[in-house]
């Protein structure tokens, strides 16, 4: 498997490096980590990215994270804006996910193994190629599933070219950053946070009424 890079300050070394970068660096997992880390494979990754982008209409700087069932069902999901002044920082990001988690989702802490898998969407400029910001992301993506008790899904990035599933190399033109949204039929509330549901990457809308309701 073989990755791209962005340039990154992280790949330059130095004797010198301040005790806070270095704090900030540690808090971003690299690819070959994220590759061997076991995270689950999405059986179908364009139906979960259609759909997520369908309901969410992501702009650039725009996060969305997901929960789904054992079946790959959406139950919730939640979708926010980076703040510019934020930097890429891991712990930042888990802090951030974890608001959004919390407001449409009960954790599972009690359970003896995670059975709902949480995905991250992120929607960036650039291109596909892999950069300190997605590696932050990751690490604050399983950082937030360790916290809420779910298991660490995808992290796929949404920009110009496409979408691309970091770490195994899947991904594809449609939707892209430029895309303009799908029609939606039905729209329900999951939480705080207004979602609508469509075939693709989403699950039925029952199982969403169902989430709404409780």
């Amino acid at each position: 498997m073989t990755f791209g890079f962005a340039p990154s300050s992280a790949t330059s070394t130095s004797a010198s490096v301040p005790a806070g970068s270095a704090n900030h660096l540690a808090r971003m997992l690299e690819p070959a980590e994220w590759a061997s880390a076991g995270i689950p494979l999405l059986r179908n990754p364009r139906e979960v990215v259609s759909g997520l982008h369908s309901r969410h209409h992501p702009a650039p700087a725009t996060a969305v994270v997901a929960v789904l069932d054992h079946e790959e069902r959406l139950t919730a999901s939640a979708s926010f804006a980076r703040r510019p002044t934020v930097a890429a920082d891991g712990w930042e990001f888990r802090n951030a996910l974890l608001v959004q988690l919390r407001r449409v989702i009960p954790h599972d802490l009690r359970r003896r193994a995670p059975v709902r898998t949480a995905v991250l969407l992120y929607c960036r400029d650039g291109d596909e190629r892999w950069t300190e910001e997605d590696g932050a992301w990751m690490w604050g993506l399983r950082d937030a599933c360790t916290l809420h008790g779910l298991r660490c899904g995808a992290y796929i990035t949404l920009t110009r070219g496409g979408w691309q599933v970091l770490g195994e190399g899947r991904g594809g033109r449609r939707p892209s950053s430029l895309s303009e949204p799908s029609l939606l039929a039905d729209t329900v509330s999951v939480g705080d946070h207004r979602t609508a549901p469509t075939r693709s990457g989403g699950g039925a809308v029952e199982a969403l009424r169902r989430t709404a309701a409780r």
